[in-house]
């Protein structure tokens, strides 16, 4: 693809998919990781008593702060990173779940949320291609960023279980595809697979691909439970919104959240 067609669909098919994760990235805001093995699944899951749900200042404590994640930075959002939930809709009331998930926003009923946005900065083969005589492979290094929206929600009672339970009931619903509106703007999911991830209580993950006049593009959904506590992380890579080439899940993000939960 020509350096121009990458700027072209990166920027534009990027900024239509995700408002919440790309309000940063198109903005000028300059991952990945290994483990992967099944989530636990709902049995255990179900035989666990109810934890206690963290406070507001318990989150804070618990989330993410600069230097929690190796080669990304992490930065408190703002409003532009934030969709609410009121404002998220599904054409398929089976697939609301997923919809509010993938644009960050609130889970049922939580007691308590914290969220942060963190961006991967570039790897050393990234600023070596940046240097390439190959106009083509140096924008596509530029681009290959990741923003992930993390979100921490605490529950009462068994609110973490269910909520976590719904994403997976929603992601094998609505595998054949759906049509979300945030904000007002429309995003057609066409395709939902899930992938291995482990870390927490129980953990799931799902890649997204996405369409916007006639580009497609990956998006990257991963929940985990710890006790009360529900982690999410909702993640786009620049680079593959242009190229369409699929991306690592933010394993490095997630595995770094779990840690300071647990």
């Amino acid at each position: 693809m020509r350096p121009t067609a990458i700027r072209r669909t990166a920027v534009a098919a990027a900024c239509a998919m995700s408002l919440t994760l790309l309000a940063t990235a198109c903005g000028g805001d300059s991952d990945s990781g290994s483990k992967a093995a099944d989530g636990k699944g709902k049995e255990s899951a179900a035989a666990q008593p109810a934890a206690k749900a963290l406070t507001a200042a318990e989150l804070d404590k618990a989330a993410l702060v600069q230097g929690d994640v190796k080669g990304h930075k992490v930065a408190e959002t703002g409003k532009a990173d934030v969709v609410a939930a009121s404002d998220v809709t599904a054409d398929k009331e089976a697939c609301e779940p997923l919809a509010d998930a993938l644009m960050g926003a609130e889970l049922g009923k939580p007691a308590a949320v914290n969220r942060r946005k963190v961006i991967s900065e570039p790897k050393k083969d990234q600023k070596d291609k940046l240097d390439s005589e190959d106009a083509g492979e140096a924008f596509t290094a530029a681009f290959d960023i990741t923003t992930t929206l993390t979100s921490l929600a605490s529950y009462d009672g068994k609110g973490a279980q269910d909520t976590v339970e719904s994403l997976r009931t929603a992601a094998t619903a609505c595998s054949g595809g759906f049509t979300l509106t945030a904000a007002g703007t429309k995003q057609k999911v066409v395709t939902i697979k899930e992938e291995k991830i482990s870390g927490g209580e129980e953990a799931a993950a799902w890649t997204l691909t996405v369409e916007q006049d006639g580009e497609k593009a990956p998006l990257k959904l991963v929940v985990a439970r710890q006790g009360a506590t529900v982690a999410s992380f909702s993640a786009l890579n620049l680079a593959a919104s242009g190229t369409g080439q699929d991306f690592e899940l933010p394993t490095a993000v997630v595995d770094a959240q779990l840690a300071k939960l647990a």
